[in-house]
Order: C-alpha cells, then structure tokens, then sequence
C-alpha cells in the first residue's frame, strides 16, 4: 500500500515556529554545517538551505519526512540524533514541550510533535544528553523552550551536561511564554 501523507499528523507552524525561525535566520552563518531536529513541516529548513553550506533535517514521524521531502528538504527519518554521524556548527530544535499526561495523547503521529511526558521535558532531556558529542568546536544549538516545560530545569539539566546556555529571545502567547536558547559546549576555565 502506498504512503499517503496526512498532513493533521504533521505540526504546522505556529507561533513557536515563527519565534525559532526569526533567531535562527539570524544565527545561521554561510559556512555552517546544520541540522534540524524534528522538522515538522520543514518551514525552517527551507528557509535556511541557502544561507548554510549544507542542512540536514530529521523527523522521527515519517509524514513530516514526506512532507519535507516534496518541498525538496534533504531530511531523513530520525529520532533526536540516533543514526546521525558527524558534527554540526549549527543544531534546531523545536521540541515537543508540553506536559502531557496518557489521556491526552492521541495515539497519532502529531504527539511525537507535541507529547513532553508528564514534565514537558521527555524529549528535551534525551536531546540535551546527546547534544554535546554532536556539536563542532563552533557549534551552537538554537532551542524552542516553553515556560510550561520549566526553562530553569532545562537550563540546570544543560548545564549537568556540559553546556551553557542563553536565552536569546522570548514571547508571550495564548497560555505560554516561550524562550529561544542559544547552547554551547561549555568553555574550559
């Protein structure tokens, strides 16, 4: 049976979407080397394809993947950065953040876009835990955090793993305030 892609299973871009794009359209440098993770609907990786080297996406849901690919993304299926090799100068994240308890999931393929766990921090911490061994010496992570996921604790359990991080913009909407972090190895002293 051929793959139909539904796109109800695939996060449209929203708020969170614009607010990361905006920061990472002005982090992205023409020498970069960068991946996306979780790509959703590609927005940006389409946008920064040309102002990097080269981009690579990821999605672990297999109609984002579709959908990035007929707009021409160069993306594979993936979960955070299970079979991806190398190093990056620049890494995107928009994770799934919110708190979510059974009852609300809904058994699709759109909860891997916005099921956190209980915490909102599941698949933040797993991607925290990896980051570090996939940056370059120059590398630098540009991550989606919302205040309902806890910005403190994130930035405690970055900080157990080796990396710092800043917050480089912040907006209120709806129910949440969100925050884009800007995460580095941290510096030897």
């Amino acid at each position: 049976m051929p793959f139909e892609y539904q796109f109800e299973e695939v996060y449209r871009p929203a708020e969170d979407t614009y607010l990361l794009l905006r920061e990472a359209l002005q982090e992205a440098r023409p020498q970069d080397i960068a991946i996306e993770i979780g790509c959703g609907s590609a927005l940006i990786s389409s946008e920064l394809t040309a102002r990097v080297t080269s981009l690579l996406a990821t999605d672990i849901n297999p109609h984002a993947v579709r959908a990035a690919k007929e707009d021409g993304v160069n993306v594979v299926r993936a979960d955070l950065f299970c079979g991806i090799k190398g190093r990056f100068d620049l890494v995107i994240f928009n994770p799934p953040y919110l708190p979510t308890q059974e009852d609300e999931r809904t058994g699709g393929w759109i909860d891997c876009a916005l099921d956190g766990g209980p915490s909102g921090r599941y698949t933040i911490d797993r991607f925290l835990e990896q980051l570090g061994q996939h940056l370059t010496t120059r590398g630098r992570a540009l991550l989606l955090v919302s205040d309902l996921a806890g910005l403190e604790e994130v930035k405690e359990k970055a900080s157990k793993e080796g990396l710092e991080v800043r917050e480089i913009a912040s907006e209120g909407c709806f129910f949440e305030r969100l925050h884009v972090v800007r995460i580095e190895a941290a510096k030897e002293k």
